[in-house]
């Protein structure tokens, strides 16, 4: 079997990667060629990063320039052209939607890409989350410009508009061009500013062989900057603008109305030009028709565009009666590896955040033993430090177990199950986290005595103003954060009961899914309905006089049930030994160090397992920790009793107290 799926996986990388000349097949329709059992192996055996990554924008498809990350390096630093890149995740829900305004202004201004590029680099595909830290991407969509002929490393500089409108986007296009100086202003741009009248007078003697059009408009106008743009890639014809401030010279040329444009033919013959409507479009393209006026031959770098692979989806059939294990792993991989991610260091009121929902997570989360082990020991961590700022590689280095403590993992690839959805970019992540939240007010109801000791004991909002907190802290689609916290500010403060709080979730989640019913992101094989529906929930749905009404104590007895850890099954759960791609694996392998998948429980076993860490077996003592010399000096790193493992660790850290980001003195910490 491993011999055919490598075969498998060689033939279909070899249809995708080989020379396309034109009229050639795609890679898609040479994949579609393969045996189906083929194909499949293929997909199998190529890993989560192949064939069902989400594309909202696909080379040769979209004028969108789509790098990645061994292209928007190279694509942006010296060049000859300026950038505008959008950073975005394919969940996204404002990313999926706002990606038709964005392939439209890819091809308005297709003409301009010597001067200026739009393209697109998507956050949410594992090979480019790095590079998206390099940049500093917090939220999506992120907009960021980038000057031509920048040879030191930048991050860019942030989009600075009223609205993401494609006119307001390509204006603000046009004045970042104007802000280059000089020296570094993209070669094949011409002076976007202006020309006194003086000069006009010089142009109406035109005798070189091609036409002058000149734009006569007021200053609030970038008609003749976007016309002079659209000429850009075109030979025997010269654009210029001229302002409005000299009415008699205006009279003089016959120009009585704003924008005109006056034309000079190449045997110096003259007028204004008449056409249907003063717009830009019009201009353009009259000037586009003239006789002799061509697209120069210019030659452009070849789009750093991959060409897709076949996607390939694997449906995984599921019970909508259940929650799943693999959608809720999948969802705390992304949320702590790539998500928090986006933060390369957390103080103050950030870190204050991560600190109160990693404790959630840990006192609440009812999964597999291991996990709900990994997160406790975070939380742990996290309460330990005596610092008051952290990086975040130093919270990946514990959440890929680089201590390698015996019988904790979290996996680090995803698998929805419950959360697929019928196209790669439809659900997963967003679904994953609603499922999680709920859950966590759920256990939070029916397990309360899981937060004693936490400082959320007795407040029935605890959890759901931690994840409202999270969520503007740490969510990346800024938009849904911002809808999310004007429901929180409604009415949030009104619940007084944990029961009033899990239902608080649900009907705001019925509210969000009302309003992005009918949405680009909204996937067609799951829309976007009143949960839950009459057949998951027939005592959930009443009538009243014809209308139809919850009952909202069967919904609270549903909720309980559904989010329960009794309804939370195994199925497509990722086997424990995958978690160690990524991560460093237990020295002296799996079965010494007690890290082999322990058997599924049964019945009253099952249930027992599943309630929230509050009798996790026994952990780690972050407590017991080795003295720092009193001299200055460091003993040795190795725990004296050989029980805390995390302490040999973090011992083993580069940074102390005095300096997050220090390469002294390691720190052990005894409380």
């Amino acid at each position: 079997m491993a011999a055919a799926a490598g075969a498998a996986a060689t033939a279909a990388a070899a249809a995708a990667a080989a020379p396309r000349s034109p009229g050639a097949p795609t890679a898609a329709a040479r994949a579609r060629r393969l045996p189906p059992l083929l194909v499949l192996l293929a997909a199998a055996a190529a890993g989560p990063g192949a064939g069902g990554a989400a594309r909202l924008y696909r080379a040769g498809e979209d004028a969108v320039w789509v790098l990645d990350s061994g292209s928007v390096r190279g694509a942006t630093a010296n060049s000859s052209a300026a950038w505008l890149v959008q950073f975005y995740s394919s969940w996204c829900g404002h990313c999926i939607g706002y990606a038709p305004t964005w392939r439209a202004l890819a091809r308005d201004v297709r003409d301009w890409a010597a001067a200026i590029r739009v393209a697109a680099l998507d956050c949410a595909e594992e090979e480019n989350h790095e590079v998206c830290r390099a940049y500093d991407i917090h939220f999506y969509p992120s907009f960021r410009y980038f000057k031509a002929f920048t040879k030191d490393f930048t991050t860019g500089e942030n989009f600075k508009g009223p609205d993401r409108e494609l006119q307001t986007v390509r204006r603000t296009m046009i004045d970042f061009l104007q802000n280059h100086t000089d020296t570094d202003r993209p070669p094949a741009c011409p002076p976007l500013g202006p020309i006194p009248p003086s000069d006009v007078l010089s142009l109406l003697d035109n005798r070189d062989g091609r036409y002058v059009a000149i734009l006569f408009e007021n200053n609030s106008s970038y008609v003749g900057r976007e016309v002079i743009l659209d000429l850009l890639p075109y030979e025997n014809i010269v654009v210029k603008r001229v302002l409005d401030a000299d009415e008699a010279f205006l009279e003089k040329l016959g120009v009585s109305s704003l924008p005109s444009c006056y034309l000079i033919y190449p045997n110096g013959t003259r007028g204004l030009m008449n056409i249907g409507k003063p717009l830009r479009s019009f201009f353009s393209s009259y000037l586009k028709s003239l006789p002799d006026v061509r697209k120069k031959l210019i030659s452009l770098p070849e789009k750093p565009n991959k060409e897709e692979n076949p996607e390939v989806v694997i449906w995984r059939e599921f019970d909508r009666s259940k929650l799943y294990t693999a959608d809720l792993e999948s969802g705390l991989h992304y949320l702590l590896r790539v998500e928090l991610a986006t933060h390369r260091s957390l103080a103050g009121a950030e870190l204050q955040t991560l600190k109160d929902f990693v404790t959630v997570l840990a006192k609440l989360f009812p999964g597999r033993t291991p996990v709900r082990k990994l997160l406790e020991t975070l939380q742990e961590w996290l309460a330990n430090l005596p610092l008051d700022r952290i990086p975040y590689n130093a919270i990946l280095d514990l959440v890929n177990n680089k201590m390698r403590i015996s019988g904790i993992f979290l996996i680090n690839r995803i698998k929805w199950v419950g959360c697929q959805g019928s196209r790669p970019e439809f659900r997963g992540y967003t679904c994953s986290l609603w499922k999680l939240f709920h859950t966590l007010t759920v256990q939070a109801g029916t397990h309360p005595e899981a937060l004693d000791g936490t400082g959320f004991e007795d407040d029935p909002q605890a959890v759901l103003q931690t994840i409202r907190r999270y969520i503007h802290t740490f969510f990346g689609c800024k938009e849904c954060s911002e809808h999310f916290e004007e429901m929180a500010k409604e009415s949030m403060d009104s619940v007084k009961t944990s029961d009033q709080a899990i239902l608080w979730l649900w009907k705001k989640h019925n509210l969000v899914n009302n309003r992005l019913a009918g949405h680009l992101s909204e996937d067609p094989k799951f829309p976007k309905v009143p949960w839950p529906s009459p057949d998951l929930c027939p005592a959930c749905h009443e009538e009243i006089k014809g209308l139809h009404s919850w009952n909202e104590g069967q919904v609270l007895l549903f909720l309980k049930q559904h989010y329960g850890s009794d309804n939370l099954v195994d199925t497509y759960a990722a086997d424990q030994e995958d978690a160690h791609e990524g991560g460093a694996p237990p020295e002296g392998g799996e079965q010494e160090q007690g890290l082999v998948s322990p058997e599924k429980p049964q019945g009253e076993q099952r249930a027992k397992s599943l309630r929230p860490p509050s009798v996790l077996p026994p952990r780690p003592d972050l407590s017991q920790g080795l003295q720092l010399g009193l001299d200055g000096g460091h003993q040795s790193c190795g725990p004296s009793d050989g029980k805390s493992d995390i302490t040999a660790y973090l011992c083993r850290t580069k940074w102390d107290h005095r300096s997050t980001f220090g390469k002294t003195a390691p720190l052990c910490f005894n409380n």
